[in-house]
Order: C-alpha cells, then sequence, then structure tokens
C-alpha cells in the first residue's frame, strides 16, 4: 500500500499558517494549565511546522506504520510543542487540548511514548534521545528501511557527555539515515546555555565527530526548509545535524523581552493577552 501524500491530502496551507497553529495550540494549552513550557514551544514551531508538513513521512491515521520516519522528542519537556504540531497533523484531536497535563490525559506535560499516540520516546530525562536515535537508525539499516530517524535536542543537552558518545556512534556506523535538529535557544533553567557550559564553535564540533553540519535561524522557515532539505539529500554516508539558532516565545513580543524564559512565568491576565498579541501577526 502506497504511502499518502501527507501534504496534499490536508487542506492547502502554508508552512507559516502551520507554524502559527502550532504556536497557538500551545499557549491555549498553557493557559488550561497556566503554565507550562511556553518559550520553547513558540520557539521551534517553525521548525516543527517545516518537519511536520515538509519533510516527515507519516501516516496521521496510523502513527506506528512500519513505513514512517521517527520523530524523537529527547527534550521531553517540549511535548506541548510537539502535541501542538501533532494536533495539527491530526494525529491527535484536537478535542483534547483542553485535557492538557490533567489526570489520565494522554498528553502528559513531559512526553512519555506510553500515553501518546505518534510519541515515539520518552525523553525526560536529557541526553538520552540521540543514544536512542542511533540504535533506530541503526536497526532500520539492518532491516533495509528508507525510513529516516529525526532527533529533536536542546542545546543544554550538548553539555552530557551521553550525545557526544552517541555522535561518536552516529558517525562510526555512517548511519546517512540520521538527522539531528539542535533547537539552540540559549536558554537553561540556571540562565544562558552558553554561560553554563559553552559548546562553541558548535558546528565545528560537529564536523570534527563526522557529521554532516548546517546552522541556520530556527526562525526563518524558508532556511529551515531549505536545510532539511539539503540534509536528506547529502550524498554522503555520514549522519547529517542541522542547528536551528531560534528565539524563545517567538510571536509574543512581551514574553520574548524576559530575561528568565525557560520556565517564562505567564499572570493568568497575560494569557488573552499573548493570544491577542499573536493573533495580530496571523499570517494571511
Amino acid at each position: 500500500m502506497d504511502q499518502p501524500d501527507l501534504v496534499e491530502s490536508l487542506p492547502n496551507m502554508s508552512l507559516a499558517q502551520r507554524a502559527w497553529n502550532i504556536r497557538r495550540k500551545a499557549l491555549l494549552m498553557g493557559q488550561v494549565q497556566g503554565q507550562g513550557y511556553i518559550g520553547q514551544a513558540l520557539g521551534i514551531a517553525d521548525v516543527l511546522a517545516a518537519v511536520y508538513f515538509h519533510a516527515l513521512e507519516y501516516r496521521s491515521e496510523e502513527p506506528e506504520w512500519e513505513g514512517r520516519d521517527r520523530f524523537l522528542l529527547s527534550i521531553g519537556h517540549y511535548a506541548i510543542a510537539l502535541y501542538a504540531a501533532m494536533m495539527e497533523a491530526e494525529i491527535l484531536p484536537e478535542e483534547e487540548l483542553e485535557t492538557y497535563g490533567m489526570d489520565d490525559s494522554r498528553m502528559p506535560m513531559s512526553g512519555m511514548a506510553s500515553y501518546t499516540p505518534g510519541m515515539e520516546i520518552t525523553g525526560g530525562s536529557l541526553g538520552h534521545g540521540l543514544g536512542i536515535g542511533v540504535g533506530m537508525a541503526l536497526g532500520l539499516k539492518r532491516k533495509e528501511s528508507a525510513a529516516l530517524v529525526y532527533n529533536l535536542m536542546s542545546d543544554g543537552e550538548l553539555g552530557e557527555g551521553s550525545t557526544w558518545e552517541a555522535a561518536m556512534a552516529g558517525a562510526h556506523y555512517r548511519l546517512d539515515n540520521l538527522i539531528c535538529l539542535v533547537d539552540f535557544n540559549n536558554q537553561q533553567a540556571d540562565g544562558k546555555s552558553t554561560a553554563m557550559m559553552c559548546s562553541e564553535p558548535l558546528d565545528k564540533k560537529w564536523e570534527a565527530f563526522g557529521w554532516h553540519c548546517q546552522r541556520v535561524d530556527g526562525n526563518d522557515l524558508d532556511a529551515v526548509v531549505k536545510a532539511l532539505d539539503a540534509a536528506r539529500a547529502h550524498p554522503g554516508r555520514q549522519p547529517r545535524v542541522i542547528i536551528f539558532d531560534s528565539k524563545m516565545c517567538k510571536g509574543v513580543p512581551f514574553l520574548e523581552e524576559r530575561e528568565m524564559s525557560h520556565f517564562v512565568r505567564v499572570e493568568p491576565e497575560e494569557w488573552s493577552k499573548a493570544l491577542a498579541v499573536l493573533e495580530e501577526g496571523r499570517p494571511l
């Protein structure tokens, strides 16, 4: 059975509109709980829109389809962003939005594969996603599958030794079906990532570990799409990584300005304000 063309089977919509919808759904979920990792969700929305509506091979109605590309959320606390993307992709029903983070919900605050259709791994402990991705990519190779493995991780995970062990293994096994996506928003719980454990020059490090590396603006949809296309088309037998420099709270300027935005504080009266500000920037 041939895979349907997902992008054409869904309503005709631009990637900018998809990214806007992801941001709006994430804000609505945050409003339900009165909290959440909204800064990360707003910042990564453009990447998720490009991944789910341009790059990823999957079937909305069959999340465990064997021929699918695997999308791993190493950063489990970004789950609110992934739920929004999966609702937009019709993997999760939008009617469940108001259950976010509640008892018996399929959408816990940190991503768990046992709860949520389309969630490939439980990524709560940071630094594990890339290692799991290496194992998945190696397994798919041995099954002669054409599927790709995408691993979304954070800049904070670059301080984890397990990340670089996985990077070495990916290059050693020449895993050209593995694409690592690094969200570099330069923010951790205790401050800027570059102040906690500076990983620069990051592109040179990945290249030294044997990876094909690109670095682009993660909030420039054209640049994101081109980087994903280049990663998939790269002819060398080596894993690929794209570093996305993103802005926390992108699309809601008064939240963008807050210095500490890892778990950005949004007052009860500010949720409606954030949604209204986002509405002003809605793509035509």
